[in-house]
C-alpha cells in the first residue's frame, strides 16, 4: 500500500481516494504544483492534508493552508486534532500570547498544518518566520483555499489574496496547490496569472453535483412560496435561505420562526458576536435554518443541509452554483431552490449600470448575468444548462423541474411586440419613458389616476392587451428585459427603452416562446416531512432496530460534540453512524471496517460507541 492510501486508512479511515483525488495527492506529494477545481464535497481538503502528512514523514515540515473564514479555519483544526493530526490556526481570535504559543510550536516543528488567514500572511511577522522555515527546509506545502478569491472576475474577490504570489517569488521549489468548487474560464486564467501558476498542472472535476435538484419558480408571492417549499419538502431539516438585503433576512428569519421554525439571521451589519453565535448554532445543532445574505457561507463544511433557496437572483452562475452547492455535501438527496421574478432582472441590471467600474468590467458582470437569466428562464434540463456553462457536456438529468415536469410553453410573440410597441408610442407621446407598471396599465386598458392624467388612454395601443393577465405580460417582460431586448434606466425611476435588440421582435422575425406557470413543486419519489427519519437513514435502508440505534448514536454523539465544542458532524458525520447503525458492530475489530473511522477515533470513541450499542441490545 503507498503512504498516501496508508495515510488515508489510518488517520481518515477511508479504504480508497474519490475522483481525481489519488492524482492529485500523487503529484503535489511529488512536489508538483496544482490548480484543483472541485466542487462543494467533492473531498478538496484531502488533497491537501494528505500530501502534508506524507510530505512532513519525509521530513520535509510543515504545511501553511490560507483559508478565508475563521470559523472554517476553527472547525478544520478541530476535525484534524479528532483524528490525530498535529494542526493550529493564527488568526485574530487568538490572544497575543495565544499566538506566541502557536509560533513556538511551529518553529519547534511540531506541527503538521498551519492555518492562517490571507491578510496574516502577508504581514513582514508572518513572512519572517516563514523564511526561517524555509532556510532549514522545513516548508512541505503552501495550499490555497477558496483560490477563486484572486480573480475579479470571480464572486467572492479578495484583493489581498493577491499577495499569495509571494509563495512562488519567495520560496521556490515549495509545491502549491490552489482549490476552488467555482471557475469558469476567465476565473481559471486570473487564478494562474495572479498566483504564478503557470506550470502547474490543472485538475478539473466534474461539476455535477447528482444529489441536487434545481427548481427555479416564478416569483409570485415569495415568502409564501418559500415557506411551502420549506414545509412540503424540509420540514424539521436544515437549510439555508439567501436574500439580496440584511432588511430581507431579519424579516425572513423572524417569519419562519413565527411559522415554528428554527430560524437565525446572518449578515455583515450584525455584531461579530452575534454572527459567531448563530453561525455556530447552525453548525452545531439540527434543523436550523439560516437566513442570510451572501455574508454567509463560504466555507461552510456542514455535510447535512438539505435544501438551499434563493429569494433573490445570484449575480452570477458561478455565485448561484457556490451557494447551491452547500446542500447535500453528503451526498443525500438535495434541493437548490429559487424564486425569480421581473423585478430581479432589474435590480442586477441596475446595480452593474450604477457600478463605478469601468465599461469593460460591467461587459463581463453583463455577460454573467446573461448567462444566469438564460439558465433561469430555460425551458429544457437546468443540470445541463448549468454544466454548460463550466464547458462541461452532459445529458438530461431527470431531477430538475425542467425534467420532472416538462413546462408547457405558449407563443408571447404578440404580447412583446404589443409591449415594445406600448413603450415606443409612450415615449413618442410624452416625450419621457416610464415604468413596467404604467406600460402593463396601458395595454390592458386600465384607466388608472396616471393613465389618464398623461392622456396615454388615447393611444392605439391602449386595450389591444386586454386578453392577456398581469402575471403573462410580467414574464413577457421578464423575458424581454433579461435577453436584452428591453433596457431599463436605473438612473431614471426604472424606465422602459427599446434597444438594437427590440426591431426584430417588432417586425415579427423573432418569436417569443414563454413557459406556463407551474405553481406546484415537483415532488420526490422518497417521503419527506417533520417526523420522517432523518434522510441518511432513509438513503442507509434502516429497518427499525437500525433507526433505533443511528437515533441513539446521534444522541452520544451531541453529547460528545457539546463537550468538545465541535460540530457534531466532526467526530462522525451521519453517513458514518449509519453505516454503524447497519452493521451493528460487536467488536472494535468490526467497527474498523466502516468507513470514516482511523485509528485514532477508533481508540477515542470506539467502546463508547459498543457501549452505546450494546445497551439497545
Amino acid at each position: 500500500m503507498s503512504i498516501p492510501l496508508t495515510i488515508l486508512k489510518d488517520v481518515f479511515g477511508y479504504t480508497a481516494f474519490r475522483g481525481a483525488q489519488a492524482q492529485i495527492v500523487d503529484h503535489v506529494v511529488a512536489g508538483g504544483d496544482a490548480l484543483v477545481l472541485m466542487p462543494t464535497g467533492g473531498g478538496k481538503s484531502l488533497c491537501y492534508q494528505v500530501p502534508a502528512l506524507a510530505r512532513q514523514q519525509a521530513g520535509q515540515g510543515v504545511s501553511i493552508v490560507v483559508s478565508p473564514l475563521i470559523a472554517l479555519m476553527h472547525d478544520q483544526v478541530g476535525a484534524l486534532h479528532e483524528v490525530g493530526v498535529k494542526a493550529a490556526f493564527l488568526n485574530s481570535t487568538l490572544s497575543g500570547e495565544e499566538a506566541n504559543a502557536v509560533e513556538r510550536q511551529l518553529l519547534r516543528g511540531e506541527l503538521t498544518l498551519l492555518y492562517a488567514a490571507p491578510e496574516r500572511v502577508a504581514t513582514p511577522r508572518f513572512l519572517s518566520l516563514l523564511d526561517g522555515l524555509y532556510q532549514k527546509r522545513q516548508l512541505a506545502l503552501f495550499a490555497i483555499d477558496e483560490a477563486h478569491c484572486v480573480s475579479q472576475w470571480g464572486h467572492d474577490f479578495r484583493p489581498e489574496y493577491r499577495a499569495l504570489a509571494v509563495f512562488h517569488e519567495r520560496y521556490p521549489g515549495v509545491p502549491r496547490i490552489a482549490l476552488t468548487a467555482t471557475a469558469d474560464d476567465t476565473t481559471r486564467a486570473d487564478i494562474v496569472q495572479h498566483l504564478q501558476l503557470d506550470e502547474a498542472q490543472q485538475f478539473v472535476s466534474s461539476f455535477d453535483r447528482p444529489n441536487i435538484r434545481y427548481s427555479i419558480a416564478e416569483k409570485k408571492d415569495a415568502t409564501q412560496q418559500l415557506l411551502r417549499f420549506i414545509e412540503r419538502e424540509h420540514a424539521g431539516e436544515a437549510g439555508i435561505v439567501y436574500c439580496q438585503s440584511r432588511k430581507r433576512v431579519e424579516e425572513i428569519a423572524e417569519l419562519l420562526c413565527r411559522e415554528g421554525m428554527d430560524a437565525l439571521p446572518y449578515h455583515a451589519g450584525l455584531d461579530s458576536e452575534v454572527r459567531q453565535k448563530h453561525q455556530d448554532r447552525f453548525l452545531r445543532d439540527e434543523g436550523v435554518v439560516m437566513t442570510a445574505t451572501i455574508a454567509f457561507g463560504m466555507g461552510i463544511d456542514k455535510p447535512d443541509v438539505r435544501f438551499v433557496a434563493h429569494l433573490d437572483l445570484p449575480k452570477n452562475i458561478e455565485g448561484y452554483y457556490q451557494e447551491t452547492g452547500r446542500a447535500g455535501r453528503d451526498g443525500l438527496p438535495s434541493d437548490a431552490w429559487m424564486a425569480y421574478g421581473l423585478q430581479d432582472v432589474v435590480n442586477q441590471r441596475r446595480m452593474i449600470d450604477e457600478s463605478p467600474a469601468a465599461e469593460e468590467f460591467k461587459q463581463v458582470l453583463r455577460g454573467k448575468l446573461d448567462a444566469l437569466l438564460a439558465l433561469a428562464e430555460a425551458t429544457d434540463c437546468r443540470r445541463v444548462r448549468l454544466l454548460s456553462y463550466f464547458g462541461e457536456a452532459s445529458e438530461p438529468c431527470g431531477n430538475c423541474d425542467n425534467c420532472l415536469n416538462p413546462p408547457d410553453m405558449w407563443d408571447g410573440t404578440e404580447a412583446a411586440r404589443m409591449l415594445l410597441s406600448t413603450v415606443y408610442r409612450v415615449q413618442q407621446a410624452s416625450g419621457i419613458s416610464f415604468g413596467a407598471g404604467h406600460v402593463m396599465d396601458i395595454l390592458r386598458g386600465k384607466e388608472t389616476e396616471k393613465v389618464t392624467q398623461r392622456g396615454h388612454q388615447k393611444l392605439s395601443t391602449f386595450g389591444i392587451g386586454a386578453a392577456f393577465s398581469e402575471q403573462q405580460l410580467r414574464g413577457v417582460l421578464r423575458q424581454l428585459i433579461a435577453t436584452g431586448t428591453l433596457a431599463v434606466d436605473a438612473s431614471a425611476f426604472n424606465t422602459l427603452h427599446l434597444t438594437a435588440e427590440s426591431r426584430s421582435v417588432l417586425k415579427g422575425e423573432r418569436q417569443v416562446l414563454l413557459r406556463e406557470s407551474i405553481n406546484q413543486p415537483a415532488s420526490r419519489s422518497r417521503s419527506r416531512g417533520g417526523k420522517t427519519p432523518a434522510a441518511v437513514a432513509v438513503a442507509a435502508g434502516l429497518s427499525g432496530p437500525g433507526q433505533q440505534r443511528f437515533t441513539a448514536l446521534k444522541t452520544w454523539r451531541a453529547e460528545v460534540a457539546k463537550a468538545h465544542n465541535l460540530p457534531a458532524y466532526i467526530i462522525f458525520p451521519d453517513a458514518t453512524l449509519a453505516a454503524i447503525a447497519a452493521l451493528n458492530p460487536g467488536s472494535l475489530d468490526d467497527l474498523m471496517e466502516v468507513s470514516g473511522i482511523g485509528a485514532k477515533k477508533l481508540d477515542s470513541y470506539g467502546t463508547q460507541v459498543l457501549d452505546v450499542l450494546q445497551a439497545l441490545a
